[in-house]
Order: C-alpha cells, then structure tokens, then sequence
C-alpha cells in the first residue's frame, strides 16, 4: 500500500455496511410492473453516472445508452415483444404454454424510461487490450454497467426490468444505430408498482432458484 495515501480515504466496509448491501442484492429484482411517474432527469443522469463506474475489459468502456423517447419507437419496439412473444408462446405446449401465457414479462407499457444499451465494436477506447483471444469481453464490459446500474436504482427505490423478448435486428432499425453496435439489453425503468425479493417466475410458479451447490465444480 502506498504509505502516502491517507487512511481516511479507504473506506471502512463494516459488518452493518455488508448487511445492508446484502439485503441490496436480495431486493434487486426483475421488474415489470411500474407506477407512470417520471424519472427525474437529474436522477436518470446520476443512476447512468454510477454504471459506468464498472469495469471494462482493457479500459474499453464500450456501452453506449440510448434513452427511448419517442412514441412512434416505443410502439414499434412494443410490437416486436408482441410478435417475439407470441413465437415463444408457440415454442411450449400443455400446461407451460397455458402458464406462460399469464406471465407478465416485460414493463414496457407503463415504464417512463426505455432504456436500450449496446456494446460498440467499433470503438478504439482500450486498442483492443484483453480482447485477441475473448473478443466477447466487450459484451461482458457493458454486462457488468447494466448490472452495476440495476443495483444503483434499487437503490434509490427505482425497479429496473430487462427486456429479453426482442429481435435485435428489428430494435437496431428502429432506433437507427451505427452498424458496428450491438444490442446488449434493453431495459425499462420506473417507480415499482410493487415490491418482493424473491423473483417474479418463482412467485408464479415458473422455477424455483437453485441453490449454490449446484454451480460449484471442483478440478
């Protein structure tokens, strides 16, 4: 450790401090029912400031964030989940197609920020540093601003649902991006209509959460 840095600028994590940033972690859900009520613009800025705190492959910092304002686009993207949505539904049969047909997957209806986060490829930030034999950490990079940002508005009370059920292809067109961005995620925000920690599919009886033994592999 550097003996010039002064100790009152490393902060104590203390047991309280953990505690409270386990609960944090428990409450971090997936939302998809939201109040109508705005963001702030100077809360949105600051939410967005603390994802790009996280790391990035090679200093990369390769997410790009585009804010969805637009009425015309918001419905467009709201077809594409219709018709993505309903493929899904055909892909199941008996009873877990009748079960997910009543579950609620995305915010996109009520949520006040659409928010659609792409990686960019063609970026130079980083020159390529800790991508030649994982070229993939740039998602990765831009994965880990996503979560950083989701845990950063459970924190201000603001629920954050990711919208997986999409044609990437079709959100690329509709929102007019460069063609070396990829669609990483697109997400909705707001004021919870509701709150639980324990996931939504486990509340409706889609699957259960496993538990830490049944990821571990030992070599």
């Amino acid at each position: 450790m550097d003996k010039n840095l002064d100790k009152q600028t490393i902060p104590d994590f203390d047991a309280l401090f953990n505690e409270r940033l386990e609960t944090l972690f428990r409450w971090r859900r997936d939302v998809r029912r939201f109040k109508s009520d705005p963001i702030p613009a100077d809360q949105l800025q600051r939410l967005l400031e603390r994802a790009i705190l996280a790391p990035s492959v090679g200093n990369s910092q390769p997410w790009r964030f585009v804010i969805v304002d637009d009425i015309t686009r918001r419905q467009k993207i709201r077809d594409d989940f219709e018709a993505c949505n309903q493929d899904a539904l055909n892909e199941y049969a008996g009873e877990k197609a009748k079960l997910y047909a009543t579950l609620k997957l995305s915010g996109l209806d009520l949520a006040p920020v659409h928010l659609a986060v792409y990686c960019d490829h063609g970026g130079d930030r980083g020159q390529g540093l800790g991508q030649k034999t994982m070229p993939e950490m740039l998602d990765y990079s831009v994965v880990s601003a996503i979560n950083t940002l989701w845990l950063a508005a459970r924190a201000e009370s603001v629920g954050m649902g990711w919208v997986s059920i999409l044609n990437p292809d079709t959100i690329d067109d509709i929102l007019d991006v460069p063609d070396d961005w990829r669609l990483v995620a697109y997400l909705c925000l707001g004021y919870p209509t509701e709150e639980h920690d324990d996931p939504e599919l486990v509340r409706h009886g889609w699957q259960d959460r496993a538990t830490l033994d049944e990821f571990i592999v030992r070599r």
